[in-house]
């Protein structure tokens, strides 16, 4: 299936009323600091903390009403888990969700809170999409994966549409990554609304299957990466996401953790903001001069806010 701008827009009329649009945040001590000017927008504000929000509203929408009544099952470590909980239950569709035990206890809580079934599994010794595939099975329910999925990357698209409406052209265009739901979803609107603009997938530095693939020109599957960056420890790029992203974007960056720790301080001292680990992807290349920004209009992805307090808390006092 193709998946086009087209999908985007249609996306964004699902949304509208039921989404956040999520405000466009700027500093002038972020600006000072690269040489830039930085538009951030801000996806920690968004319903149920994140981006995913979007694109998992988005999918439960497209189905048939018969798909919805028997239930959705998605799997992930945390925002997309939350995302399909609560679209689930603003939409009448009853939701199971596989999730690892690791997964931040506060996402977890979260996703049980939005009346999710959770059934956990171990991300080192299980294929958490298998285990999906035999519950789905069982339970005549639809599998909504975290990315690679049409209706969810339409739905993922729909923030830098909105962000490149607010703040005109942009000359780069920094998006985390993962499994790249919203880079793909991004590119689509990018390359619509901003055609001049580079665009850059930005992922920890520990798991950069996503430019080992851009370089190889095929899907790379790694081991399970380990990082902070719990909402990007993705093992591959998804069927539908890679043709988009490798046609697409200007290039893949990494980051450090020691560099997403820098940027979640800088935006709770600085900007009264929690980002989470993942959420700061995109920030940090720029903070960090990973991709050349100054002189340039920046539009920055800040993808999500669900840390755990005690974790933000340990990671602010290292």
């Amino acid at each position: 299936m193709t998946i086009t701008y087209a999908d985007v827009e249609a996306a964004a009329r699902r949304l509208a009323g039921v989404a956040h649009r999520t405000p466009v945040l700027t500093s002038r001590t972020a600006d000072a600091r690269t040489g830039a000017k930085l538009y951030f927008k801000a996806e920690p504000l968004q319903r149920a903390g994140a981006f995913k929000f979007r694109g998992a509203y988005n999918a439960i929408a497209a189905l048939g009403e018969a798909e919805r009544r028997r239930g959705v099952l998605a799997f992930s470590s945390g925002n997309h888990a939350q995302a399909i909980a609560y679209a689930g239950a603003l939409q009448g569709a009853p939701t199971v969700i596989v999730m690892p035990h690791d997964a931040p206890a506060i996402k977890v809580a979260a996703t049980e809170g939005y009346g999710a079934e959770v059934v956990r599994y171990d991300r080192y010794t299980e294929d958490r999409e298998a285990v999906s595939r035999r519950l789905a099975e069982e339970r005549g329910l639809t599998v909504i994966p975290p990315y690679d999925h049409p209706d969810v990357i339409a739905g993922q698209g729909t923030a830098v549409k909105e962000l490149i409406e607010e703040t005109g052209p942009l000359d780069v265009i920094l998006v985390c990554l993962g499994g790249g739901g919203l880079l793909a979803g991004s590119l689509l609107s990018a390359r619509a609304l901003a055609p001049e603009a580079a665009i850059y997938g930005v992922e920890p530095e520990a798991g950069n299957d996503g430019q080992m693939s851009l370089a190889r020109g095929e899907i790379v599957r790694i081991p399970v990466p380990v990082s902070i960056a719990d909402g990007a420890l993705t093992t591959h790029l998804g069927q539908h996401t890679f043709p988009i992203i490798r046609r697409e974007v200007t290039g893949i960056v990494t980051v450090s953790d020691a560099q997403l720790v820098a940027a979640m301080r800088f935006f709770v001292e600085r900007m009264k903001l929690v980002v989470e680990p993942t959420g700061c992807l995109a920030a940090a290349a720029a903070f960090e001069g990973i991709v050349p920004v100054a002189g340039k209009r920046v539009g920055v992805i800040l993808s999500g806010g669900n840390v755990d307090p005690a974790a933000l808390a340990r990671f602010l006092a290292a």
